[in-house]
């Protein structure tokens, strides 16, 4: 498991009964968590008097239940600042076990000793992108979402990066990748964070066991002759990580040569001293 466990401004403090408690800087959210099937004591005093709580309805979605939060708020990790609004469906706008994730492609935008151009995929609100910029990569921030790109513009202002050489694209991140192929543009690293299921502006719909096979074959031609990394990250509940290194080893491995690994991202638990599973990722490099 690789574990994000070098945050100072978020702790994941206990968990239990489909349920976690953490600390996100000054705050206390409780948010639920479907890993968390066990039933164990809770001791701390923040699951009975949490700043907010996400609970779920029993015909579907959820809903806050705020006592004492702001709109936003920062939260920082090493030379990092995020902002954080508690969103629909339970999210924050980080997803605080990437931060293994983040400090990895640092490592390898840093040791590879040229300048590095990245692909950021299904972007999100930008932590990876800023991760990279940070390091001197130069970065395609690619998500169909309007809003959460300016989110992501926001987080970089916010690390220092926004003077940094980003492009920040709205759009279908495969028909992006496509006119990408088209143009002769090309990457030497590679981020992806494909959601479970999705549904496209047309209708077309997306269920990464379906599709993400020939996605990420898409994407191998998008990469340069000498590309230095790719990581893919899943959140799709049921799919062992070594899918993942099935796939990178099949794609990535046997164009390029390197080497895949796949792992659980984790958080470790304050109250137990145990990780949380939170997803899986798999990293290629050469």
């Amino acid at each position: 498991m690789w574990l994000s466990d070098k945050w100072r401004d978020y702790e994941l403090i206990d968990c239990s009964r489909g349920e976690k408690l953490e600390r996100w800087g000054r705050y206390l959210l409780v948010r639920p968590d479907p890993q968390a099937i066990w039933d164990t004591p809770r001791r701390h005093p923040g699951w009975e008097r949490p700043d907010a709580r996400y609970s779920r309805s029993s015909t579907g979605g959820g809903k806050w239940s705020i006592s004492s939060l702001p709109k936003a708020w920062t939260v920082g990790y090493g030379d990092l600042t995020f902002n954080i609004k508690p969103m629909n469906f339970k999210h924050t706008g980080i997803f605080p076990e990437q931060a293994a994730n983040w400090d990895y492609a640092g490592e390898q935008i840093r040791a590879a000793g040229r300048p590095i151009r990245l692909l950021n995929l299904f972007a999100y609100t930008g932590a990876a992108t800023a991760a990279a910029s940070k390091a001197g990569a130069e970065v395609c921030h690619v998500d169909a979402a309007k809003g959460m790109v300016a989110w992501a513009r926001e987080n970089a202002r916010s690390c220092g990066v926004e003077e940094r050489p980003i492009r920040w694209i709205v759009d279908d991140c495969g028909k992006f990748v496509e006119r990408e192929i088209r143009r002769g543009r090309r990457y030497d690293a590679l981020i992806m964070d494909p959601p479970s299921y999705g549904r496209g502006p047309s209708g077309e719909t997306w269920k990464l066991e379906d599709d993400l096979f020939a996605f990420v074959e898409k994407c191998a031609g998008v990469l340069s002759d000498t590309p230095e990394f790719v990581i893919i990250n899943s959140y799709t509940t049921g799919l062992s990580p070594s899918v993942l290194t099935y796939i990178s080893e099949t794609v990535f491995t046997k164009r390029f040569g390197g080497t895949s690994r796949s792992e659980e991202l984790g958080l470790p638990v304050t109250e137990s001293g145990l990780a949380l599973p939170c997803g899986a990722a798999c990293r290629w490099h050469r």
